[in-house]
Protein backbone atom coordinates (compact mmCIF):
# COMPACT_ATOMS: atom_id res chain seq x y z
CA UNK A 1 0.00 0.00 0.00
CA UNK A 2 1.23 3.67 -0.41
CA UNK A 3 1.95 5.47 2.20
CA UNK A 4 0.30 8.54 3.41
CA UNK A 5 2.26 11.61 3.68
CA UNK A 6 2.24 13.18 6.50
CA UNK A 7 4.07 16.43 5.99
CA UNK A 8 0.79 18.29 5.02
CA UNK A 9 1.42 21.32 8.04
CA UNK A 10 -2.38 22.73 6.66
CA UNK A 11 -4.93 19.92 6.97
CA UNK A 12 -8.40 20.44 8.99
CA UNK A 13 -10.32 17.96 10.41
CA UNK A 14 -13.22 16.81 9.42
CA UNK A 15 -16.20 19.10 7.59
CA UNK A 16 -19.13 19.62 10.14
CA UNK A 17 -22.27 17.49 9.56
CA UNK A 18 -24.43 19.94 9.25
CA UNK A 19 -23.15 21.38 6.53
CA UNK A 20 -24.47 18.14 3.90
CA UNK A 21 -27.99 18.70 3.14
CA UNK A 22 -28.81 15.37 2.77
CA UNK A 23 -28.42 12.58 5.94
CA UNK A 24 -25.10 11.37 5.81
CA UNK A 25 -24.07 7.67 5.44
CA UNK A 26 -21.73 6.16 8.27
CA UNK A 27 -19.56 5.32 5.46
CA UNK A 28 -18.56 9.00 5.31
CA UNK A 29 -17.79 9.51 8.97
CA UNK A 30 -14.40 9.79 10.40
CA UNK A 31 -14.08 7.24 12.79
CA UNK A 32 -11.57 9.61 14.94
CA UNK A 33 -14.03 13.44 14.91
CA UNK A 34 -16.91 12.07 13.86
CA UNK A 35 -17.22 14.53 11.10
CA UNK A 36 -17.43 14.31 7.13
CA UNK A 37 -14.30 13.11 5.78
CA UNK A 38 -11.93 15.44 4.59
CA UNK A 39 -9.01 14.05 2.69
CA UNK A 40 -10.55 10.30 3.48
CA UNK A 41 -7.48 7.53 3.98
CA UNK A 42 -8.51 4.03 4.61
CA UNK A 43 -6.49 1.99 7.14
CA UNK A 44 -5.69 -1.74 7.01
CA UNK A 45 -9.13 -2.60 8.96
CA UNK A 46 -11.08 -1.00 6.58
CA UNK A 47 -11.94 1.96 8.75
CA UNK A 48 -11.65 5.46 7.10
CA UNK A 49 -10.30 8.71 8.96
CA UNK A 50 -9.75 12.23 8.03
CA UNK A 51 -5.80 12.82 7.04
CA UNK A 52 -5.83 15.31 9.59
CA UNK A 53 -7.25 12.37 12.51
CA UNK A 54 -5.18 9.78 11.02
CA UNK A 55 -1.96 11.69 11.15
CA UNK A 56 -2.66 13.10 14.47
CA UNK A 57 -3.65 9.10 16.19
CA UNK A 58 -0.18 7.43 14.65
CA UNK A 59 2.10 10.83 15.36
CA UNK A 60 3.98 8.80 18.37
CA UNK A 61 3.63 5.43 16.92
CA UNK A 62 0.82 2.81 15.84
CA UNK A 63 -2.55 2.59 17.92
CA UNK A 64 -5.57 0.18 18.40
CA UNK A 65 -8.50 0.99 16.35
CA UNK A 66 -10.73 2.22 19.02
CA UNK A 67 -13.66 1.56 16.00
CA UNK A 68 -12.53 -2.04 15.80
CA UNK A 69 -13.55 -2.63 19.68
CA UNK A 70 -16.62 -1.06 19.58
CA UNK A 71 -17.58 -3.24 16.75
CA UNK A 72 -16.12 -6.23 18.46
CA UNK A 73 -14.59 -7.24 15.51
CA UNK A 74 -10.66 -6.58 17.03
CA UNK A 75 -8.03 -8.63 15.52
CA UNK A 76 -4.25 -7.95 15.17
CA UNK A 77 -2.34 -6.76 13.53
CA UNK A 78 -5.11 -5.74 11.10
CA UNK A 79 -6.61 -3.61 13.64
CA UNK A 80 -3.96 -1.68 14.80
CA UNK A 81 -3.32 1.65 12.88
CA UNK A 82 0.15 2.82 11.01
CA UNK A 83 0.77 4.80 8.76
CA UNK A 84 2.69 2.63 6.71
CA UNK A 85 -0.48 0.41 6.25
CA UNK A 86 -2.97 2.87 5.22
CA UNK A 87 -3.59 4.39 2.03
CA UNK A 88 -5.52 7.17 0.65
CA UNK A 89 -9.25 6.53 -0.19
CA UNK A 90 -9.67 8.07 -3.46
CA UNK A 91 -13.15 7.02 -4.24
CA UNK A 92 -14.96 7.64 -1.16
CA UNK A 93 -13.08 11.11 -1.53
CA UNK A 94 -14.79 11.56 -4.93
CA UNK A 95 -18.31 10.46 -3.63
CA UNK A 96 -17.96 13.06 -0.43
CA UNK A 97 -17.30 15.73 -3.21
CA UNK A 98 -20.08 15.25 -5.07
CA UNK A 99 -22.45 15.48 -1.96
CA UNK A 100 -24.53 18.55 -1.51
CA UNK A 101 -23.77 21.24 0.83
CA UNK A 102 -24.86 24.63 2.35
CA UNK A 103 -23.14 27.37 4.00
CA UNK A 104 -23.83 26.90 8.12
CA UNK A 105 -23.42 30.63 9.03
CA UNK A 106 -26.36 32.22 9.76
CA UNK A 107 -27.80 35.12 7.03
CA UNK A 108 -25.62 33.49 4.30
CA UNK A 109 -27.52 31.15 1.45
CA UNK A 110 -24.83 29.34 -0.55
CA UNK A 111 -25.38 26.07 -1.73
CA UNK A 112 -23.40 23.58 -3.80
CA UNK A 113 -21.33 20.75 -3.34
CA UNK A 114 -18.90 19.53 -0.73
CA UNK A 115 -15.88 19.84 -3.26
CA UNK A 116 -17.03 23.58 -4.01
CA UNK A 117 -17.84 24.20 -0.23
CA UNK A 118 -14.09 23.45 0.50
CA UNK A 119 -12.55 25.39 -2.57
CA UNK A 120 -14.74 28.11 -2.62
CA UNK A 121 -16.57 28.74 -0.12
CA UNK A 122 -15.18 27.96 3.21
CA UNK A 123 -13.21 30.15 5.39
CA UNK A 124 -14.36 32.64 2.59
CA UNK A 125 -18.03 33.75 3.74
CA UNK A 126 -18.41 37.21 4.56
CA UNK A 127 -20.70 35.80 7.41
CA UNK A 128 -18.59 33.40 9.07
CA UNK A 129 -17.91 34.95 12.59
CA UNK A 130 -13.87 34.58 13.72
CA UNK A 131 -12.37 35.64 16.43
CA UNK A 132 -9.65 38.96 16.39
CA UNK A 133 -6.08 37.37 16.92
CA UNK A 134 -5.77 40.59 19.13
CA UNK A 135 -8.50 41.55 21.53
CA UNK A 136 -10.28 37.90 21.02
CA UNK A 137 -13.64 39.43 19.90
CA UNK A 138 -15.95 37.53 17.91
CA UNK A 139 -16.28 39.55 14.80
CA UNK A 140 -17.81 38.81 11.05
CA UNK A 141 -15.53 38.02 8.58
CA UNK A 142 -16.27 41.27 6.46
CA UNK A 143 -15.74 43.60 9.24
CA UNK A 144 -11.98 41.79 10.29
CA UNK A 145 -10.62 45.05 8.10
CA UNK A 146 -12.60 47.84 9.68
CA UNK A 147 -12.23 45.86 13.11
CA UNK A 148 -8.35 46.11 12.64
CA UNK A 149 -8.25 49.81 11.95
CA UNK A 150 -11.24 51.20 13.51
CA UNK A 151 -12.05 48.98 16.62
CA UNK A 152 -9.89 46.60 17.94
CA UNK A 153 -8.45 48.14 21.60
CA UNK A 154 -5.31 46.17 21.31
CA UNK A 155 -4.51 47.16 17.68
CA UNK A 156 -1.18 48.82 17.41
CA UNK A 157 -1.06 52.87 15.74
CA UNK A 158 1.32 55.39 14.91
CA UNK A 159 1.42 58.99 16.06
CA UNK A 160 1.04 60.94 13.40
CA UNK A 161 2.92 63.55 14.88
CA UNK A 162 6.14 61.83 16.62
CA UNK A 163 5.75 58.61 14.06
CA UNK A 164 6.37 56.73 17.65
CA UNK A 165 3.96 53.13 17.79
CA UNK A 166 1.73 52.72 20.66
CA UNK A 167 -0.96 50.76 21.62
CA UNK A 168 -4.12 51.87 20.95
CA UNK A 169 -5.47 52.70 24.39
CA UNK A 170 -2.57 54.79 25.07
CA UNK A 171 -2.29 56.86 22.36
CA UNK A 172 -3.98 59.28 23.86
CA UNK A 173 -1.87 59.47 27.05
CA UNK A 174 0.58 59.96 24.70
CA UNK A 175 -1.06 62.65 23.06
CA UNK A 176 -0.51 64.57 26.31
CA UNK A 177 2.94 64.31 26.13
CA UNK A 178 3.99 64.17 23.01
CA UNK A 179 6.64 66.68 21.91
CA UNK A 180 5.41 67.39 18.30
CA UNK A 181 1.78 67.50 19.35
CA UNK A 182 -0.04 70.40 18.07
CA UNK A 183 -1.01 73.27 19.97
CA UNK A 184 -2.93 76.68 19.71
CA UNK A 185 -1.95 79.82 21.43
CA UNK A 186 -4.06 81.36 23.05
CA UNK A 187 -2.80 84.88 22.56
CA UNK A 188 -2.20 85.02 18.49
CA UNK A 189 -4.73 81.76 17.16
CA UNK A 190 -1.73 80.47 15.88
CA UNK A 191 -2.39 76.64 15.57
CA UNK A 192 0.24 73.59 15.10
CA UNK A 193 3.05 74.59 17.40
CA UNK A 194 4.54 71.96 18.48
CA UNK A 195 4.55 71.54 22.36
CA UNK A 196 8.55 71.49 22.06
CA UNK A 197 8.48 74.63 20.50
CA UNK A 198 5.24 75.97 22.36
CA UNK A 199 7.64 78.23 25.23
CA UNK A 200 10.02 79.91 22.46
CA UNK A 201 6.55 81.30 20.90
CA UNK A 202 5.28 82.35 24.17
CA UNK A 203 7.95 84.20 24.60
CA UNK A 204 8.47 85.92 20.98
CA UNK A 205 4.27 86.18 20.61
CA UNK A 206 3.46 89.89 19.34
CA UNK A 207 0.16 89.53 21.49
CA UNK A 208 1.33 87.59 24.34
CA UNK A 209 1.24 90.55 27.12
CA UNK A 210 3.99 91.53 29.46
CA UNK A 211 4.56 94.42 31.58
CA UNK A 212 5.69 97.50 30.86
CA UNK A 213 10.24 97.82 31.04
CA UNK A 214 9.26 100.74 33.06
CA UNK A 215 7.48 99.44 35.83
CA UNK A 216 9.38 100.02 38.51
CA UNK A 217 9.18 103.22 38.40
CA UNK A 218 5.45 103.65 38.22
CA UNK A 219 4.22 102.51 34.79
CA UNK A 220 1.08 99.67 35.37
CA UNK A 221 0.64 99.67 31.81
CA UNK A 222 0.35 95.56 30.36
CA UNK A 223 1.43 95.79 26.61
CA UNK A 224 1.13 92.77 23.33
CA UNK A 225 4.86 92.11 22.94
CA UNK A 226 3.92 93.10 19.38
CA UNK A 227 3.06 96.84 20.79
CA UNK A 228 5.90 97.26 23.32
CA UNK A 229 7.56 99.38 20.62
CA UNK A 230 5.06 101.39 20.28
CA UNK A 231 3.69 101.98 23.27
CA UNK A 232 7.44 103.38 24.53
CA UNK A 233 7.30 105.70 22.13
CA UNK A 234 3.47 106.87 23.05
CA UNK A 235 4.60 106.44 26.30
CA UNK A 236 7.99 108.65 26.51
CA UNK A 237 6.36 111.83 28.36
CA UNK A 238 4.27 109.98 31.04
CA UNK A 239 7.64 107.70 31.82
CA UNK A 240 10.05 110.96 32.09
CA UNK A 241 7.38 112.39 34.49
CA UNK A 242 7.80 108.96 36.70
CA UNK A 243 11.25 109.35 36.66
CA UNK A 244 11.26 112.86 37.45
CA UNK A 245 10.82 112.60 41.35
CA UNK A 246 13.66 109.71 41.52
CA UNK A 247 16.11 112.24 39.87
CA UNK A 248 14.96 115.16 42.01
CA UNK A 249 14.92 113.33 45.22
CA UNK A 250 18.08 111.35 44.58
CA UNK A 251 19.73 115.27 43.93
CA UNK A 252 18.20 116.18 46.81
CA UNK A 253 19.73 113.86 48.98
CA UNK A 254 23.18 114.56 47.44
CA UNK A 255 23.18 118.00 48.67
CA UNK A 256 21.88 117.23 51.78
CA UNK A 257 24.49 114.52 52.54
CA UNK A 258 27.10 117.41 51.25
CA UNK A 259 25.63 119.81 53.76
CA UNK A 260 25.58 117.49 56.76
CA UNK A 261 27.96 114.32 56.41
CA UNK A 262 25.36 111.71 56.73
CA UNK A 263 23.39 109.33 55.05
CA UNK A 264 19.49 109.87 54.40
CA UNK A 265 17.47 107.41 54.78
CA UNK A 266 15.36 107.30 51.06
CA UNK A 267 13.13 104.45 50.90
CA UNK A 268 12.71 105.14 47.06
CA UNK A 269 15.82 105.38 46.47
CA UNK A 270 17.09 102.83 48.23
CA UNK A 271 19.32 104.97 50.45
CA UNK A 272 20.45 103.81 54.49
CA UNK A 273 22.49 105.69 56.42
CA UNK A 274 25.07 104.19 58.65
CA UNK A 275 23.76 102.44 61.69
CA UNK A 276 23.75 104.50 64.82
CA UNK A 277 24.52 101.53 66.83
CA UNK A 278 27.02 98.98 66.07
CA UNK A 279 29.98 99.82 63.63
CA UNK A 280 31.23 103.99 64.39
CA UNK A 281 32.24 105.26 61.03
CA UNK A 282 33.60 108.91 60.67
CA UNK A 283 31.66 111.51 58.95
CA UNK A 284 33.91 112.45 56.32
CA UNK A 285 34.33 108.53 55.23
CA UNK A 286 30.29 107.83 55.42
CA UNK A 287 29.70 111.57 53.19
CA UNK A 288 32.61 110.31 50.46
CA UNK A 289 30.59 106.95 50.33
CA UNK A 290 26.94 108.39 49.96
CA UNK A 291 28.51 110.73 47.62
CA UNK A 292 30.06 107.83 45.47
CA UNK A 293 26.86 105.64 45.98
CA UNK A 294 24.93 108.72 44.25
CA UNK A 295 26.99 109.58 41.51
CA UNK A 296 26.29 105.61 40.30
CA UNK A 297 22.84 106.06 40.57
CA UNK A 298 23.16 109.53 38.26
CA UNK A 299 24.63 108.09 36.16
CA UNK A 300 22.49 105.66 35.48
CA UNK A 301 19.43 107.57 35.70
CA UNK A 302 21.42 109.87 32.78
CA UNK A 303 22.16 106.28 30.63
CA UNK A 304 18.39 105.93 31.29
CA UNK A 305 17.36 109.31 29.85
CA UNK A 306 19.85 108.98 27.22
CA UNK A 307 18.45 105.94 25.80
CA UNK A 308 14.89 107.77 26.16
CA UNK A 309 16.32 110.60 23.74
CA UNK A 310 18.03 108.11 21.25
CA UNK A 311 14.49 106.10 21.22
CA UNK A 312 12.41 109.51 20.77
CA UNK A 313 14.80 110.39 18.09
CA UNK A 314 13.72 106.85 16.46
CA UNK A 315 10.40 106.96 16.93
CA UNK A 316 10.14 110.30 14.99
CA UNK A 317 11.88 108.79 11.65
CA UNK A 318 9.72 105.91 12.30
CA UNK A 319 6.77 107.82 12.52
CA UNK A 320 8.06 109.87 9.18
CA UNK A 321 8.75 106.39 7.23
CA UNK A 322 5.19 105.50 8.73
CA UNK A 323 3.57 109.31 6.94
CA UNK A 324 5.26 108.72 4.06
CA UNK A 325 4.48 105.00 3.48
CA UNK A 326 1.16 106.41 4.10
CA UNK A 327 1.45 109.12 1.56
CA UNK A 328 2.09 106.16 -0.98
CA UNK A 329 -0.86 103.87 0.28
CA UNK A 330 -3.03 106.74 -0.34
CA UNK A 331 -1.98 107.61 -3.74
CA UNK A 332 -2.26 103.46 -4.27
CA UNK A 333 -6.05 103.31 -3.25
CA UNK A 334 -6.75 106.22 -4.89
CA UNK A 335 -5.65 104.45 -7.88
CA UNK A 336 -7.17 101.10 -7.63
CA UNK A 337 -10.31 103.09 -7.17
CA UNK A 338 -10.16 104.79 -10.24
CA UNK A 339 -9.27 101.44 -11.51
CA UNK A 340 -12.41 99.76 -9.83
CA UNK A 341 -14.56 102.61 -11.37
CA UNK A 342 -13.07 101.95 -14.54
CA UNK A 343 -14.11 98.30 -14.14
CA UNK A 344 -17.45 98.87 -13.16
CA UNK A 345 -18.47 101.64 -16.16
CA UNK A 346 -17.23 98.37 -18.37
CA UNK A 347 -19.31 96.01 -16.51
CA UNK A 348 -21.93 98.20 -16.82
CA UNK A 349 -21.60 98.50 -20.59
CA UNK A 350 -20.84 94.56 -21.19
CA UNK A 351 -24.26 94.24 -19.28
CA UNK A 352 -26.28 96.85 -21.68
CA UNK A 353 -24.52 94.24 -24.49
CA UNK A 354 -25.77 91.25 -22.92
CA UNK A 355 -28.82 92.35 -22.19
CA UNK A 356 -29.10 93.61 -26.07
CA UNK A 357 -27.77 90.60 -27.41
CA UNK A 358 -30.58 88.09 -25.19
CA UNK A 359 -32.76 90.43 -26.83
CA UNK A 360 -31.74 89.69 -30.10
CA UNK A 361 -31.94 86.06 -29.28
CA UNK A 362 -35.32 86.02 -27.85
CA UNK A 363 -36.56 87.86 -31.45
CA UNK A 364 -34.35 85.50 -33.67
CA UNK A 365 -35.92 82.58 -32.04
CA UNK A 366 -39.81 83.24 -32.76
CA UNK A 367 -38.52 85.30 -36.15
CA UNK A 368 -39.87 84.43 -39.26
CA UNK A 369 -38.97 85.42 -42.68
CA UNK A 370 -42.09 84.72 -44.93
CA UNK A 371 -44.70 87.11 -43.99
CA UNK A 372 -46.70 84.52 -41.97
CA UNK A 373 -46.09 84.89 -38.24
CA UNK A 374 -48.34 82.57 -35.63
CA UNK A 375 -48.18 84.28 -32.17
CA UNK A 376 -48.90 81.82 -29.07
CA UNK A 377 -50.53 83.62 -25.91
CA UNK A 378 -50.25 81.70 -22.65
CA UNK A 379 -51.20 82.30 -18.98
CA UNK A 380 -54.39 84.17 -20.39
CA UNK A 381 -56.40 84.64 -17.95
CA UNK A 382 -53.75 86.02 -15.88
CA UNK A 383 -52.62 88.46 -18.37
CA UNK A 384 -56.42 89.41 -19.16
CA UNK A 385 -56.65 90.29 -15.38
CA UNK A 386 -53.29 92.63 -15.51
CA UNK A 387 -54.82 94.34 -18.69
CA UNK A 388 -58.35 94.81 -16.89
CA UNK A 389 -56.45 96.54 -13.93
CA UNK A 390 -54.46 98.46 -16.06
CA UNK A 391 -51.01 96.76 -15.36
CA UNK A 392 -50.13 95.49 -19.24
CA UNK A 393 -53.10 96.90 -21.26
CA UNK A 394 -51.39 96.07 -23.91
CA UNK A 395 -48.34 93.54 -25.67
CA UNK A 396 -46.37 93.39 -28.45
CA UNK A 397 -45.48 90.49 -30.33
CA UNK A 398 -42.01 89.18 -31.54
CA UNK A 399 -40.90 90.89 -34.67
CA UNK A 400 -41.38 88.93 -38.27
CA UNK A 401 -40.19 89.80 -41.58
CA UNK A 402 -41.37 89.48 -44.95
CA UNK A 403 -38.21 88.10 -46.04
CA UNK A 404 -34.49 88.29 -44.98
CA UNK A 405 -33.97 91.54 -46.16
CA UNK A 406 -37.70 92.79 -46.04
CA UNK A 407 -39.97 94.86 -44.04
CA UNK A 408 -39.71 94.78 -40.38
CA UNK A 409 -43.77 94.36 -38.61
CA UNK A 410 -45.20 92.98 -35.02
CA UNK A 411 -48.89 92.42 -33.42
CA UNK A 412 -50.05 95.11 -30.71
CA UNK A 413 -53.16 92.98 -28.83
CA UNK A 414 -55.14 94.88 -25.97
CA UNK A 415 -56.54 91.61 -24.01
CA UNK A 416 -59.05 94.52 -22.62
CA UNK A 417 -59.95 95.88 -26.21
CA UNK A 418 -58.74 99.97 -26.81
CA UNK A 419 -60.88 102.58 -28.18
CA UNK A 420 -64.34 101.20 -29.35
CA UNK A 421 -63.36 97.86 -28.11
CA UNK A 422 -62.87 98.74 -24.28
CA UNK A 423 -64.07 95.86 -21.95
CA UNK A 424 -65.80 94.00 -24.76
CA UNK A 425 -63.43 93.20 -27.73
CA UNK A 426 -60.43 91.86 -28.57
CA UNK A 427 -58.22 94.77 -30.33
CA UNK A 428 -55.69 93.77 -32.29
CA UNK A 429 -53.31 96.07 -34.75
CA UNK A 430 -50.46 95.86 -37.14
CA UNK A 431 -47.56 97.62 -36.59
CA UNK A 432 -44.83 98.72 -39.31
CA UNK A 433 -41.34 98.39 -37.69
CA UNK A 434 -38.02 100.27 -38.23
CA UNK A 435 -35.85 97.94 -40.04
CA UNK A 436 -31.79 97.43 -41.13
CA UNK A 437 -33.02 97.34 -44.67
CA UNK A 438 -35.95 99.92 -44.75
CA UNK A 439 -33.60 102.22 -47.57
CA UNK A 440 -33.90 99.17 -50.03
CA UNK A 441 -37.59 98.71 -49.75
CA UNK A 442 -40.76 100.51 -51.79
CA UNK A 443 -42.62 103.00 -49.42
CA UNK A 444 -45.60 103.43 -48.09
CA UNK A 445 -46.00 100.13 -47.19
CA UNK A 446 -48.79 99.02 -49.04
CA UNK A 447 -49.08 94.31 -48.33
CA UNK A 448 -52.46 93.53 -47.90
CA UNK A 449 -52.48 92.21 -44.11
CA UNK A 450 -54.75 88.71 -42.53
CA UNK A 451 -55.37 88.86 -38.64
CA UNK A 452 -56.43 85.79 -37.45
CA UNK A 453 -57.54 84.41 -34.25
CA UNK A 454 -57.10 80.80 -34.54
CA UNK A 455 -60.10 77.64 -33.74
CA UNK A 456 -58.16 75.16 -31.91
CA UNK A 457 -60.65 72.98 -33.42
CA UNK A 458 -59.67 73.83 -36.76
CA UNK A 459 -63.30 74.96 -37.99
CA UNK A 460 -63.79 77.79 -37.50
CA UNK A 461 -61.07 80.96 -37.00
CA UNK A 462 -61.97 84.71 -36.69
CA UNK A 463 -60.65 86.66 -39.88
CA UNK A 464 -59.89 90.48 -40.57
CA UNK A 465 -58.12 91.18 -43.29
CA UNK A 466 -57.32 95.03 -44.40
CA UNK A 467 -55.17 96.59 -47.49
CA UNK A 468 -53.05 99.54 -45.95
CA UNK A 469 -54.49 102.91 -46.31
CA UNK A 470 -51.42 104.68 -47.85
CA UNK A 471 -51.68 108.37 -46.80
CA UNK A 472 -51.43 107.21 -43.61
CA UNK A 473 -48.18 107.68 -41.50
CA UNK A 474 -48.73 104.75 -39.95
CA UNK A 475 -47.32 102.62 -43.27
CA UNK A 476 -44.90 105.04 -44.52
CA UNK A 477 -41.26 104.57 -44.01
CA UNK A 478 -40.67 104.45 -40.22
CA UNK A 479 -38.25 107.45 -38.26
CA UNK A 480 -38.90 105.81 -34.57
CA UNK A 481 -38.59 102.28 -33.71
CA UNK A 482 -42.14 102.02 -34.74
CA UNK A 483 -44.91 103.63 -36.59
CA UNK A 484 -48.53 103.96 -35.15
CA UNK A 485 -49.99 100.99 -34.85
CA UNK A 486 -53.06 100.19 -37.45
CA UNK A 487 -55.77 97.44 -37.04
CA UNK A 488 -59.03 96.27 -35.38
CA UNK A 489 -60.26 97.81 -32.10
CA UNK A 490 -63.21 95.76 -32.66
CA UNK A 491 -61.23 92.14 -33.64
CA UNK A 492 -62.99 89.89 -31.77
CA UNK A 493 -65.71 89.53 -28.43
CA UNK A 494 -64.69 88.47 -25.08
CA UNK A 495 -68.14 87.08 -25.05
CA UNK A 496 -66.39 84.14 -27.86
CA UNK A 497 -63.61 83.39 -25.39
CA UNK A 498 -65.65 82.56 -22.28
CA UNK A 499 -66.49 78.85 -20.87
CA UNK A 500 -65.94 76.20 -23.22
CA UNK A 501 -64.45 78.08 -26.42
CA UNK A 502 -62.72 76.96 -29.23
CA UNK A 503 -60.19 79.73 -29.15
CA UNK A 504 -59.10 79.69 -25.76
CA UNK A 505 -57.40 75.90 -24.52
CA UNK A 506 -55.29 75.14 -21.43
CA UNK A 507 -55.84 78.91 -20.77
CA UNK A 508 -53.82 79.56 -24.47
CA UNK A 509 -54.54 81.83 -27.51
CA UNK A 510 -53.42 81.39 -30.66
CA UNK A 511 -53.08 84.96 -33.39
CA UNK A 512 -51.96 84.53 -36.82
CA UNK A 513 -50.91 87.13 -39.31
CA UNK A 514 -50.36 87.06 -42.80
CA UNK A 515 -48.92 90.09 -45.06
CA UNK A 516 -49.44 89.11 -48.97
CA UNK A 517 -45.99 89.30 -50.49
CA UNK A 518 -47.68 89.83 -54.17
CA UNK A 519 -45.56 92.42 -55.98
CA UNK A 520 -42.34 92.00 -53.59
Amino acid sequence: MARISLDCTNSLPGIPLSVLSVPMENKYKCQQCLQVLRKPVQAQCGHRFCVHCFKQLTSSGPKPCEACRQEEIYEEPISILNSNEAFPDNAAGREIASLPARCLNQGCDWTGSIKEYEAQHEGRCEFERIQCEACQISILRTDKDRHNERECEARTLNCKYCKMTFNFKDIKAHDEICLKFPLQCKDCGKKKIPREKFNDHSKSCAKSKSACPFSDVGCKSVIDNGKLADHEHSSTMEHLRLLLPMVLSMARTRADAAAHGEWQEDSGLGLYRAPEEGVTMGSGAAASMQSVDVDKKVNALENIVCVLNREVERSSVTLEAFSHQHRLDQEKIENLSNKVRQLERTVTMRDLQLSETEQLLRELQFCTYDGIFVWKISDFSRRRQDAVAGRTPAMFSPAFYSSKYGYKMCLRLYLNGDGTGRGTHLSLFFVVMRGKCDALLKWPFSQKVTLMLLDQNNREHIIDAFRPDVTSTSFQRPISEMNIASGCPLFCPLAKLAGKSPYLRDDTIFIKAIVDLTGL
